[in-house]
């Protein structure tokens, strides 16, 4: 009987403690690698809006092309999130943190290499696609590490300050990258994801990928179709118009392919709004870190 009563008390002092726990070098590591990820996602989008102009001077383009050069970005990023975190919680944080960080490098260098728009916006959109793994994995990783309190609030405040600066920030390192030309505005933000991915592969901890149920390839082409679609609308509305024959029909696609996914959900043996309830249920306990 005594034991039943002491039991709540010694769960709440072991919460109080690792509360109060001050973190290692190593822990603080990691969390700048995560920050530094998303501070690399705002960089991005402010940077290369400084650039726009003289990017289209150089390359002959269009002004409806030139758009796409920020809105490539977002369409990727927009159409890819959620299917970026289903993809995470069945291979492994780690892995695809490291893979997409990996590829968000790769495209920048690329970006800054091309000389055609087309190829320049194709780089952008694979670069939001890995920004689109990167972003709900690095905050997976950090609710998984970090005990829900203190702790947790602690980190994500140094998270997201992180991300807002990087916006800001962009408008500044793109005004003075370009007096070396815009294509020093792409090849900025390689080295610093390098430097992210090799930090991230010795400071990630390993975690064991859900095996559990399965993909839902179906659900996930839908739910990616419906995301693509939606942000496409939104991107492109203001030029067409809200009220255009091919915005409204647009629109109507959404619901369609929503309805569609709805349908393909219910019916799924691993739906996705099971895969949400258990992630949430995950992020709210902390993984064991021997090395905090």
């Amino acid at each position: 009987m005594s034991r039943r009563m002491t039991t709540p008390q010694t769960h709440s002092t072991s919460r109080i403690t690792r509360d109060d726990e001050r973190w290692s070098p190593r822990l603080w590591a990691l969390l700048i690698v995560l920050s530094l990820a998303l501070f690399l996602d705002g960089l991005d989008v402010s940077m290369v809006a400084v650039a726009l102009p003289s990017i289209g001077a150089e390359l002959d383009l269009p002004t409806a092309t030139l758009q796409w050069v920020i809105s490539g970005y977002v369409l990727g990023f927009g159409g890819f999130l959620l299917l970026g975190g289903r993809t995470a919680d069945l291979l492994g944080r780690r892995r695809v943190f490291l893979i997409a960080l990996g590829v968000f490098a790769l495209a920048s260098v690329i970006g800054g290499l091309v000389d055609s728009g087309a190829l320049l916006v194709a780089s952008r959109f694979i670069k939001g696609i890995a920004a689109a793994f990167t972003a709900p994995t690095g905050l997976s990783i950090l609710t998984t590490t970090f005990a829900e309190g203190r702790q947790r609030n602690r980190a994500l405040s140094v998270y997201t300050v992180f991300g807002a600066s990087g916006f800001s920030s962009g408008l500044l390192f793109g005004g003075l990258l370009m007096s070396l030309g815009w294509r020093w505005t792409f090849f900025f933000g390689a080295p610093f994801a390098l430097l992210a991915l090799v930090a991230g592969f010795a400071l990630i901890p390993k975690d064991r990928p859900d095996t559990r149920g399965g993909y839902d390839l179906v659900g996930a082409a839908t739910l990616t179709a419906t995301m693509l679609l939606l942000v496409y609308t939104v991107v492109t509305a203001p030029v067409t118009g809200w009220a255009h024959p091919v915005t409204l029909a647009s629109f109507v696609g959404v619901a369609a392919l929503l309805s569609l996914f709805v349908w393909v959900d219910a019916g799924s043996v691993s739906p996705w709004s099971a895969s949400a309830s258990c992630a949430a249920a995950r992020s709210s306990a902390p993984t064991s870190a021997p090395w905090r």
